[in-house]
């Protein structure tokens, strides 16, 4: 097997995965007008996009096992962490460089340490984010207490590159019975969670509950999606992406089942949320086909532009709740603003996309 040669998509499950990132872009962009907001949890518009975490790591675990299952005989683990990280690192890079040139613009009372904060520490928090090294909110430089400050959304990345690595070092070798074992177990922690906590919000900060929930958000949709993969069992039906798009978008927009006194039952919608229709969603994504030239185009833009779209969104998104901190103005008011911010955000993320990300991971695919 010549290992340069890469695999064709899921076309559909590429362009599922632009539909996800949209929606964590809208979510970003929304967010602003309610951080400031003790109650903003049971309020915001577009109240679960956060799940697209969840989503993308079910797509992650069934795309890898796709990807590298039958390579073993023939792949070391050194090659395989060396493609994952020439998939995922260039646009960390990006994401982080653009942290940096953003950070002080951000300055104001919702971020209250940046004022105070000289360019060496912001520089070194730049190397240790590069180097995916997470920062203890003791020695934060935002106010948010988040392990990645320059780009807040990286530290999905960390918790994907440690499913990548125990992948390669343990879990591809489970049969099925075992994964399928390991999945349950996922899924009781991620049911545990849910109850107790009311969702699954979570997983930035490096401190016992945050770390306690990324790794639950982690350990079942990663591996479901990698189970999935293995058992085979995706569905056909026709018109799936606009099916699987439109289930997508309505779990993401449901607002907060529940309110103060019954977070169990915003638990519950996740809970079954995560488990059942994200991979139901991915297992019909798989399924489907793709008949117009057209359609493929669109998919393959959405699914390039989504990672670029993800870890771009969050350094603007800082200046932009910044800015609604200081105005105190309300979603209606700022609404022209917080359009021009997502219309920004898909500008420079396809910028990044087509002139940075695919030049940069095909130089590096060669020189591997």
């Amino acid at each position: 097997m010549n290992l340069s040669q890469t695999k064709p998509h899921y076309e559909i499950l590429d362009g599922l995965r632009g539909i996800a990132a949209i929606m964590v872009l809208g979510f970003h962009v929304i967010e602003a007008y309610y951080v400031t907001n003790a109650a903003g949890k049971y309020d915001q518009l577009l109240n679960h996009a956060y799940l697209a975490v969840d989503f993308f790591f079910v797509l992650s675990g069934f795309v890898i096992g796709y990807a590298y299952d039958d390579r073993w005989g023939k792949m070391s683990i050194g090659n395989f962490l060396k493609r994952r990280i020439f998939r995922l690192h260039p646009m960390v890079i990006f994401g982080t460089v653009l942290g940096i040139i953003l950070f002080y613009f951000g300055a104001g009372e919702v971020f209250p340490l940046i004022k105070d904060i000289p360019l060496w520490r912001v520089l070194l928090y730049a190397v240790l984010g590069l180097l995916m090294i997470p920062t203890p909110p003791s020695i934060d430089i935002r106010g948010w207490q988040e392990m990645y400050t320059l780009d807040a959304p990286t530290w999905t990345l960390a918790f994907e590159y440690f499913a990548n690595l125990l992948y390669a070092l343990v879990i591809r070798r489970f049969s099925k019975m075992a994964l399928s074992i390991l999945v349950f177990v996922a899924a009781c922690a991620t049911i545990h969670l849910t109850l107790t906590q009311g969702d699954v919000i979570g997983g930035w900060t490096v401190d016992a509950h945050h770390l306690h929930v990324g790794f639950t958000r982690l350990m079942f949709p990663f591996f479901a999606g990698l189970l999935l993969y293995r058992l085979g069992k995706v569905i056909h039906i026709r018109q799936s992406f606009l099916w699987c798009s439109l289930l997508l978008i309505v779990v993401l927009i449901v607002p907060r089942v529940g309110g103060p006194e019954s977070d169990w039952m915003n638990g519950v919608y996740e809970a079954a949320v995560i488990i059942v229709v994200f991979p139901l969603i991915v297992a019909m994504g798989a399924g489907g086909k793709v008949k117009k030239k057209s359609a493929s185009r669109l998919y393959k833009l959405l699914g390039d532009m989504s990672y670029p779209v993800y870890l771009v969104n969050y350094p603007l998104c800082y200046v932009h709740t910044a800015w609604v901190a200081k105005t105190k103005c309300t979603l209606a008011e700022g609404a022209w603003v917080a359009v021009g911010v997502f219309v920004a955000i898909l500008l420079i993320s396809y910028a990044a996309m087509r002139f940075y990300d695919i030049p940069l991971r095909k130089w590096l695919r060669k020189k591997m």
